[in-house]
């Protein structure tokens, strides 16, 4: 079924247009920075594109390989580099195995087993949810997360409306769809790749500061898991303490969760396979470099090569996924001779990697044309303020975008730009870029705001009201905690 093009999306393909030929023709940026001038107007058109989705992000995503070269602002060889790289394969290396959880059911065995550990009342199985949703989150697509825990948190509800009726379990419905909804965005904060952003940010961070050592997989987890698993339990507390909390006592009968565990029978070879798979990815990501632990220094298992640094996270990637199309398969009913067949190429979300590309091409634009410092040197007015005042606004419009538009596409038209502002501040990129690509990540007042917002409210048994006062809330809050973490943890 093709999708409806109303006039917001029809006015935001003229209204990109427009700002693109203003920018180009009517705004003065110096006959030596004409280069700039160009890209300015191409990333209006695209970021005005991917708000609106007047046409689809992965097709917008394709303007700079059209544009960049026809005028002249950068060659076609270079922005082609943009749209595969280390970056995007540890992205397709990292969906392979997501694919592989999903297509053994061993994603279902996680969510079920942690669900059950943590209880049967109302306030501990939202809990238990929220945390399914959140680890398996930290390792594939919060949209696949979603897909994977919500069908059987809807299972336990119908038991559990069968038995205490609709009207008792209202409130701890819309807690525990929600909870898998916000459990599946937060724990995509904690890995680098546990949601889009986070490898935007490595990528921008690597065009806009090529002399500074990569961020590594054990770099960010260390900042990012501790304020993920803050806000986890901070918004589990808001959805259970808060704004769902009941006054009327239910009582889960922990059977039906029992049940629920009962059906997946034992382990599968293939799931057992790709169990190990999964875990040796994780250890070969944490512990690829030396890890420095101030009493001793546990060195890192890429130094055993001859040129360790020609070794990356995308590297581990795509050696751990091609393995699983190695191994042959035991179950008969699989289609396959192996763990993973030549279908799972075809799942790869080639659309995202599209989008991936539109970004670094423009973030490559913005600092070979000089754009970046252009802009930096006009937002250098605002080194008066306060970091932590500072952090707090880049939050709050980051976040707020992202409840109108692709979490991916803000990040990738946001990064760049506060890069050059942390250049002219003298400031550490760090200190403003990562609060950013984490508040990217938020998004919870709409079911437009992110992908499992939809999930879930496409459940009907969430009202938009729910939502918003619900998310309204955690977004407030996670801008406040976010800053104050950050401004904390690199001051």
């Amino acid at each position: 079924m093709e999708e409806k093009y109303g006039t917001f999306q029809k006015a935001g393909l003229f209204a990109g247009i427009a700002a693109a030929f203003i920018i180009f023709f009517f705004f003065d940026f110096g006959p030596q920075n004409k280069n700039a001038q160009i890209v300015a107007a191409v990333a209006a058109l695209m970021s005005i594109w991917w708000i609106t989705e007047a046409l689809p992000l992965s097709v917008t995503s394709l303007v700079p390989l059209i544009l960049f070269p026809l005028t002249g602002s950068l060659n076609a060889n270079a922005v082609s580099q943009a749209y595969m790289n280390s970056t995007i394969l540890l992205f397709v290396g990292g969906f392979i195995i997501a694919i592989a959880l999903e297509k053994w059911n061993l994603h279902k065995r996680i969510a079920i087993n942690m669900i059950y550990f943590f209880g049967s009342s109302p306030a501990k199985l939202v809990f238990g949810f929220m945390a399914a949703s959140f680890f398996i989150s930290m390792w594939i697509s919060n949209t696949a997360t979603t897909l994977m825990v919500l069908p059987i948190g809807l299972a336990i509800l119908y038991k559990i409306d069968e038995e205490l009726g609709v009207d008792r379990t209202g409130k701890f419905a819309a807690a525990l769809l929600l909870g898998i909804a916000y459990g599946a965005s937060i724990g995509g904060m904690a890995t680098l790749i546990g949601t889009p952003p986070n490898l935007v940010f490595v990528r921008i961070f690597k065009i806009s500061f090529p002399d500074k050592p990569a961020v590594m997989f054990l770099e960010w987890m260390k900042f990012a898991l501790p304020i993920s698993l803050l806000m986890l339990m901070i918004t589990w507390a808001v959805l259970t303490k808060i704004v769902f909390r009941s006054k009327n006592k239910v009582a889960i009968n922990k059977e039906i969760i029992k049940a629920e565990k009962e059906k997946l029978g034992k382990m599968s070879f293939e799931e057992k396979t790709v169990a190990v798979v999964f875990f040796i990815t994780s250890m070969l990501w944490i512990f690829r470099s030396d890890m420095d632990l101030q009493l001793i220094v546990i060195p890192g298992w890429s130094n055993i090569f001859p040129k360790s640094d020609f070794i990356d996270d995308g590297t581990v990637a795509m050696t751990m996924a091609f393995i699983m199309f190695l191994i042959p398969s035991k179950s008969k009913n699989s289609g396959n001779r192996f763990v993973l067949g030549a279908e799972t190429i075809g799942k790869i979300p080639w659309d995202i990697v599209l989008l991936f590309g539109g970004g670094f091409a423009i973030a490559e634009g913005f600092i070979s044309s000089g754009l970046s410092k252009l802009i930096g040197q006009q937002l250098a007015g605002y080194s008066g303020f306060h970091p932590l005042i500072l952090l707090l606004i880049i939050c709050f419009v980051v976040t707020g975008l992202s409840e109108l538009t692709s979490n991916t596409a803000t990040a990738q038209i946001i990064l760049p730009i506060i890069a050059s502002l942390s250049i002219e501040m003298k400031m550490d990129p760090f200190l403003l870029m990562i609060p950013a690509t984490l508040a990217a990540s938020f998004g919870f007042m709409l079911p437009v705001g992110t992908p499992p917002n939809a999930i879930v409210f496409s459940s009907k048994r969430i009202k938009v009201f729910d939502m918003v006062r619900t998310g309204i809330i955690v977004d407030l809050l996670s801008v406040v905690v976010i800053a104050v973490y950050m401004y904390l943890y690199f001051r």
